[in-house]
Order: structure tokens, then sequence, then C-alpha cells
């Protein structure tokens, strides 16, 4: 029987190919809950390292998206180096890579030749457009996925460029939507177990960055496929639901989710309008819509001559939804951020203090727990070679 405290992914072996955000945020996910996480880094390691701000020449963001694995130097490129992946590839559960498709496959490393050895690998294959189609070989990045998925074009205001999310939001969502198809994978092979496969069949996930996205589209094709309805940037608002926007206080914006029928009967009073929220018109949604500018006119006149402190604890006192935009100040000084275990304080290796995102989701009986600091550059290569030797 595992013990609960090691994770509920406790003796899963998972290797990792990948560079950058896709590939590991994915296997990061996964050593969270308990996976040992062998990453395999190029001699001149993962780009992470050197992205964004550095401590003593190593990125922050490194510490967040390498936590819990082990890093082993290997050149891909190297007959002898790929022998050793191949022999850690047979001992696995998982495979995660985001190579270019046809990458592996050429050094010798595609699914078919590795399940040969070991028919119950489970290899994640992360890359822009899918391993099949017409676009199979194009370069794809998170951004470009983001933009064929049809979010960048939603993600600005009317008449103007359409701006990114911030951050890398397509390859969150990929790598997301590549562990939700991990443990499928996983539970499948536990019900095909047989004396010919004794760990069960494994099977390969193919996630496309801008499917993933796609995927989290909501309405927006069959809105076309029906009416003919391209849907359009919107700023803040979200179309078709009122009253749903951001609002100008005195010293900041509010966002608002007042759509709900009896929400906006009792938003309409907080702010003293009481004569919107009796109105027969206004009791639907669809009503709500059509007269959309005049609702937000009159949040926004509240809001405006009041601080986001006085909007925000009318509001909750009013039981409706809002919040303020959250900076990573404000973040870093939460309660609730603090008592859902959400910032998380780390020792990094060489011995900075920080604050890291803690773990999600949260298991009752299983939770995860953010495991040995990220690793220095090949800091197991030669532990994990010995334990192959044996």
């Amino acid at each position: 029987m595992n013990d609960a405290s090691a994770g509920p992914l406790a003796g899963l072996k998972v290797i990792e190919l990948g560079q950058l955000i896709a590939g590991p945020f994915a296997a990061k996910t996964l050593a969270d809950f308990g996976a040992e996480v062998i990453k395999i880094e190029p001699p001149g390691g993962d780009p992470l390292r050197q992205w964004r701000l550095l401590h003593d020449g190593t990125s922050v963001w490194w510490q967040v998206q390498s936590r819990g694995k082990q890093s082993v130097v290997l050149d891909l490129r190297d007959a002898a180096d790929r022998d050793v992946v191949r022999a850690l590839i047979a001992e696995a559960d998982v495979l995660i890579e985001n190579f270019k498709p046809g990458t592996l496959e050429g050094w010798g490393l595609g699914y078919d030749a590795l399940s040969a050895t070991n028919p119950g690998l489970v290899m994640l294959r992360i890359s822009g457009y899918g391993q099949s189609g017409p676009y199979r070989d194009r370069p794809g990045f998170g951004v470009v996925a983001e933009a064929m998925g049809g979010l960048r074009h939603l993600t600005a205001e009317p008449g103007r460029v359409p701006v990114r999310v911030g951050v890398s939001i397509g390859d969150t969502l990929a790598s997301l939507h590549g562990v939700i198809g991990v443990l499928m994978a996983l539970h499948h092979r536990g019900q095909t177990v047989s004396a010919e496969a004794p760990k069960g069949r494994g099977q390969v996930i193919d996630v496309a960055l801008y499917e993933a996205v796609f995927n989290c589209m909501e309405s927006l094709l069959p809105e076309y496929s029906a009416f003919g309805v391209v849907r359009e940037p919107a700023g803040s608002a979200l179309p078709g639901i009122a009253p749903s926007n951001a609002y100008a206080c005195r010293d900041g914006h509010v966002l608002v989710a007042g759509n709900g029928d009896s929400i906006f009967r009792r938003l309409m009073t907080a702010i003293g309008r009481d004569d919107l929220g009796t109105d027969p018109q206004l009791a639907g949604n669809a009503g709500r819509v059509a007269r959309v500018a005049e609702i937000d006119g009159a949040i926004g006149d509240w809001t405006a001559v009041r601080s986001v402190t006085e909007v925000l604890d009318a509001l909750n006192a009013a039981q409706v939804p809002a919040g303020r935009i959250y900076t990573a100040k404000d973040i870093a000084d939460d309660p609730h951020y603090r008592a859902r275990d959400m910032t998380l304080r780390i020792t990094t290796q060489d011995g900075l203090a920080l604050d890291v995102p803690g773990i999600v989701p949260k298991l009752s009986l299983t939770p995860g727990r953010v495991g040995s600091p990220a690793p220095a550059l090949g800091e197991h290569t030669q532990s994990v070679k010995k334990a192959l030797r044996r």
C-alpha cells in the first residue's frame, strides 16, 4: 500500500525529454503528485534556465518548472547517449516530449521502437500542430497556437490590435490536456494487464497546442456554424452575458459578474438602482444584454466615486461576485492564498528564499507536495547511469 504522503503517483517513473514550457510543465505537475521525473537535458541545459529574471545565473522560473525533478545531461545527437535514453525509457511508465514531429523518429526513438521493448509505455507528445495533418512540420510555439486556436482574436479592445494574455497560456493549456491524457492512458493500461502485457498496454497521447486552446473556446464555433456570427473582441466585457465587466473606481478597477438573475437584483439594490433591479425587461439575461450599455453605465457611475475597497466591501456584503485585479504583490500579501497553501516558501540550491505557486488541485487523501528543489544541470547524471548498470 502506497504511503499517502508520497503522493498518488508515487512509484510512477517519468522521463522528460521536453524543453521550455509545454512538456516540462506537464512533468512538473506529475512530480508535484509524487511521480519520479528524470529530466533529460542537452549539454547546455534547458533554455528555460536562462529565461527572464535570474538569481546567480539561473532563472527563478526554473525553480518552479523543475521542482521535484532529477537532471541528467545527455546529448540525443550522440549514439551512446541515445542508448542511455533507451535504457531509461525501457524502465519508465511515461515519456514526455515536445520536439517537432519526426525528430525522435529520426533518432530511432519513435514510439514503435520504444514500445517494442516497453509495451506498457505511455508517451505524451506535445507539438504545435499535432503529429499528423498538413501543418505537422511547421514550427509551433504557444503564442502562434493561441492565435490559431481563436483566443488571440478575442483578447483586445474593439478596433485595437489583439494582445497576448501575458503568460504562455497556450503551452500551459496543452500541458494540462497532456496530463489528463496521461492519467487516462494509465487507467486504460491498468485495465489491459495480461500475460503478454504484464504492465498493460501503453499508447500515445497526441496534444497539439492550437487544439488545447481551441478546446477552451466555448461557443465560438457553434455560434458561427448556426448563425454565421464571428465573435469579435469586447475588451473586458463578456458578450452575450450581462452584466460582466471591469469598472473604474477612484483608485483602480474591479471586476463585477452580476449576470445571474437574482445576483443582478442584489447588485442593483447595492448600487441604489432598484428601478433597474425590478424592471421586468431586465429580469432575464436576454433583456439585460439588449440594454447592457445602460446597465454598465449605472454600475460605472456608482464605482467611479468609490475606492476599490469600498466597492468590494459593498458587493461582498450583497453576495455579488466581484474582485480586484491582482498584481504579484496582491497575491503575495493575500491571506486566502496563504491559508490554502497557494504561496509556498522554498529555499533554492543556491540559498535563495523564494515564494512559489502551491499545488493544484487539492486532494483530500493524497495531496501533492513540493519535492526537492530544482536540480543543478546534470546533478543526477552519474547516479542515474550507475543505477542503470546494476
